[in-house]
């Protein structure tokens, strides 16, 4: 059996939204609300956390070291986690320290984690710098990678589609938003273990189609030796939509403020800045350019991230009050 801490609150429900539909003129729409996992505000990562946790238990562990943008729902949920499961947490945070800490790293900083501020260029460094330091230390440390996007990250999607199909949800698309393919990965490993039949579409938040079909398909295909005999993936297969990049990353524009308050107007459901809004901003447009058939099922995968809306600027943009541009601190590349 494969070691998981289970912290998550699953399963996690499937909801209609059919005020949305009606809105958009568009095929049936569904969403499934990982922002509901439970663990400080929710999200996606916690059910990669359960596998990567359980990892960093059997190996004695004491400290976990992870990275990210300033306003990281990742690094949010490993600082939670850590305490929750009795580690210290260092983060290497890409970005200019803000006077007044908001959103996320509000949180991180509730949760008592310690931060090293680096510049984007410099991050992968920092952080095998700060794994070292913690190593000569004594500390323990074990390494989380980008958005805990590893094999064994991987896992926690692959039974969410385990759950999905319990669930008894029918779809002919999955729309998901991606970036550093861990979630992406599990979730095609999963459909395929599982005989889920519809496709899942990929909206990328700021890498390129060719990176991320690479990546996925070499994730997912490393996560499948962990149910024995390995499943090729081919990055051709693997679905990516790269049109709504925007500005970078963490930049909300238009597509991005119309889907949050579309979503919060018609289902009384809220999106985050950074991930979800652009991919339902994707999502949206695809609807109305009639990518999907009028009698199709669509469920978008709802990630988490909206503790990025209390991030300065972001509020202030949702209101009109401020030029659309990242928030405060972030670098527009993650």
């Amino acid at each position: 059996m494969i070691p998981r801490v289970r912290i998550a609150h699953l399963p996690t429900p499937v909801e209609a939204l059919p005020r949305l539909s009606a809105v958009l003129g568009g095929p049936r729409l569904l969403v499934k609300r990982d922002d509901q996992t439970g663990v400080a505000f929710g999200g996606n990562k916690t059910r990669k956390l359960e596998y990567v946790i359980a990892e960093a238990q059997a190996n004695g562990a004491k400290t976990l070291v992870t990275m990210g943008g300033i306003q990281s729902n990742h690094c949010r949920q490993t600082a939670a986690l850590a305490r929750r499961f009795g580690f210290d947490c260092i983060m290497v945070l890409n970005g200019q320290e803000p006077e007044m800490p908001s959103g996320n790293l509000l949180v991180d900083h509730l949760f008592g984690a310690e931060i090293v501020w680096t510049k984007r260029p410099e991050r992968n460094q920092t952080f095998e710098r700060t794994f070292e330091q913690a190593w000569e230390a004594g500390r323990r440390p074990y390494k989380i990678p980008l958005g805990a996007s590893n094999a064994t990250g991987a896992l926690g999607y692959v039974e969410a589609m385990d759950e999905l199909v319990n669930q008894g949800v029918e779809a002919d698309w999955i729309i998901v938003p991606s970036s550093s393919c861990g979630t992406l990965s599990g979730m095609l490993l999963g459909a395929k273990l599982k005989g889920f039949k519809g496709k899942i579409l990929a909206i990328s938040i700021d890498v390129p189609a060719d990176e991320m079909q690479e990546t996925t398909a070499h994730m997912a295909s490393e996560a499948s030796t962990r149910f024995g005999e390995k499943i090729s993936f081919r990055p051709e297969e693997i679905l990516v939509n790269t049109d709504y990049l925007g500005a970078g990353y963490a930049v909300m524009g238009e597509s991005e403020k119309e889907a949050i308050e579309l979503f919060a107007q018609a289902e009384g459901l809220l999106l985050g800045p950074v991930y979800t809004g652009r991919a339902a901003g994707g999502m949206i447009d695809l609807i109305r350019k009639k990518f999907f058939k009028p009698d199709e099922t669509v469920l978008f995968w709802h990630t988490g991230g909206t503790p990025e809306l209390f991030a300065d600027p972001y509020a202030a943009q949702l209101l009109g009050k401020r030029p659309l541009g990242p928030a405060a601190g972030q670098e527009t590349r993650k």
